[in-house]
């Protein structure tokens, strides 16, 4: 058997905004968090069982962010993720009939059936509709570490402006950490990587040890680290950085070379709500009649044209082998040639969207399965680890200031702050002094009084959702967030008037306390 000589770290990022309409069953966005189970979260829990079964060792990194936990939690999402279940099934009972002179066609449609009735199980009679427990067990028995990230993902580099209110994104985080996992979270992932040493101070004051961040923000550290991306630095106010490593990024994440391009992989833009006979798939797309995504893909990559091919579940498997021994081989020769150079063993950080596993990249949560077989099984000079294990065998660090960086487009800022959303952050930033107002005006309120301060937080960390800014930037699903800024911040602001004016509007504040019922124990205090 080879030495060890480093490690490679996964670190995946699972995380949704919150979403939660219980005055209506028409919002196509709930179906984000629907996909994201049965795509992504469910297949991943389960090829984690299929490796402890197999007695494989292993150790993969998560993050799960708070609004992802609260509607996991949600026990009216809990229902409707069943209902969207229930409707997958009865499609792709149909579709077996549909597609019944077509052998090929026919042999998918009973997988998809066979998929989602799967998913229904595993869901209501292993998870008892709780897949946090599932999570949870993983991480009890040691071969996951989860770590948090901000309250609602707010963007730090912006909210700085205002330190409380990113002390408070960082305190809701925590809290709701330990809320589900019964103990204190040691990483995180800051929101979209965005990284300012301001936030330093606060991470220490809650006991996060360590950051995930961009690579540009290590590479530009101050003073220049000395092994680049390859061990972590750890900062004056002591918050130890873990820096993305680029080769093993774009072996994943490139559009033009990365493994999810595969012609044999399933195509995402291909799906039978655009493809099936209108009056036909009706029942089973948007409720004002849009054609969108079902979730059933029939064909595979084949290239740029039009004329696709018929997904094979075989082909797919035989291009997971190739590229899990690529990434596998990539991997032991990169840490071969590192380890010659460094004085500590290096880690290579593999951080990388949840959903990208299983979502957009259908086969992913199968290529680590078997990826992390062959790491096992294979002769290997590195071993998997998570970033708070290598901080333990590993403790001695270069001093130095990560580079103030983000990731998205061109790695800093631009992506949350740019003219198509700019004029978001005023009033971000207007609600955010009144928050702090608020809570030193009213330091110990009572009643009514109380719910409407601690009601008046959740508007405030729900607008500041840096997806609200992605979605505006990428011009997907723009109406909906801009909606979504205007009603939390508009509910916040008049909540904030009836306070200052000692005339709480009751059925209001019920009303919206139902619909934006996240954090159910917070305490507006944290923005005095």
């Amino acid at each position: 058997m080879q030495s060890k000589k480093g490690y490679v770290s996964f670190v995946l990022h699972a995380h949704l905004p919150f979403i939660h309409h219980p005055e209506s069953d028409d919002y196509l966005e709930e179906s984000w968090l629907y996909e994201a189970i049965s795509e992504t979260y469910i297949p991943l829990l389960l090829n984690f069982q299929k490796l402890v079964e197999e007695k494989v060792k292993f150790k993969i990194t998560m993050s799960m962010t708070p609004p992802l936990l609260s509607m996991l939690d949600n026990k009216l999402l809990q229902k409707k993720y069943i209902k969207y279940l229930k409707k997958m099934i009865e499609l792709s009972k149909k579709e077996i009939e549909r597609t019944a002179n077509d052998e090929r066609l026919n042999k998918l449609s009973h997988y998809y059936f066979d998929r989602y009735t799967n998913d229904l199980h595993v869901f209501k009679d292993i998870y008892n509709c709780n897949i946090i427990e599932g999570f949870k067990y993983f991480q009890d028995i040691g071969v996951l570490e989860i770590i948090t990230c901000g309250a609602t993902h707010g963007y730090f580099p912006i909210l700085y402006v205002n330190e409380k209110t990113v002390k408070a994104q960082i305190a809701v985080g925590v809290q709701t950490y330990e809320k589900y996992f019964g103990k204190k979270p040691r990483g995180i992932w800051l929101p979209e990587c965005g990284y300012v040493p301001e936030v330093d101070k606060y991470l220490k004051e809650f006991g996060i040890e360590y950051i995930i961040t961009e690579t540009h923000g290590i590479l530009y550290a101050n003073p220049t680290p000395i092994y680049g991306t390859f061990a972590p630095i750890v900062s004056p106010e002591g918050v130890v950085a873990f820096g993305r490593d680029i080769e093993s990024s774009r072996q994943v994440w490139s559009s033009i070379n990365g493994y999810p391009g595969d012609y044999n992989y399933r195509e995402f833009y291909r799906d039978i709500g655009y493809d099936a006979d209108y009056d036909y798939i009706k029942p089973y797309i948007a409720h004002n009649g849009v054609r969108v995504h079902t979730g059933i893909k029939y064909y595979r990559i084949t290239g740029d044209t039009e004329f696709k091919d018929y997904y094979n579940i075989q082909w797919a498997k035989d291009s997971v082998e190739k590229q899990a021994g690529h990434f596998f081989d990539s991997r032991n020769s990169q840490i071969e040639n590192l380890s010659q150079y460094m004085e500590t063993p290096p880690i290579i950080l593999c951080p990388y969207d949840a959903e990208l596993y299983g979502h957009w990249w259908y086969e992913g949560p199968y290529w680590l399965y078997t990826l992390f077989k062959k790491i096992y099984y294979d002769d290997c000079n590195f071993e998997l680890i998570t970033p708070s294990e290598y901080i333990d065998k590993n403790p001695n660090m270069q001093i130095s200031s990560p580079c103030r960086s983000s990731w998205g487009a061109n790695g800093y800022s631009e992506v949350w702050l740019n003219q198509s959303n700019d004029y978001v952050h005023k009033h971000l930033h207007v609600a955010g002094d009144r928050m702090c107002e608020l809570a030193y005006l009213y330091p110990n309120a009572k009643g009514l009084k109380k719910k409407a301060l601690n009601q008046c937080a959740r508007e405030l960390l729900l607008a500041q959702s840096s997806d609200w800014l992605f979605i505006i930037t990428n011009g997907t699903m723009v109406d909906y967030a801009k909606k979504r800024i205007k009603e939390h911040i508009g509910r916040f602001t008049k909540l904030y008037h009836q306070i200052k004016e000692g005339n709480i509007d009751e059925d209001f504040l019920k009303d919206i306390s139902k619909k934006d019922c996240i954090f159910p124990e917070i305490d507006y205090m944290i923005y005095k």
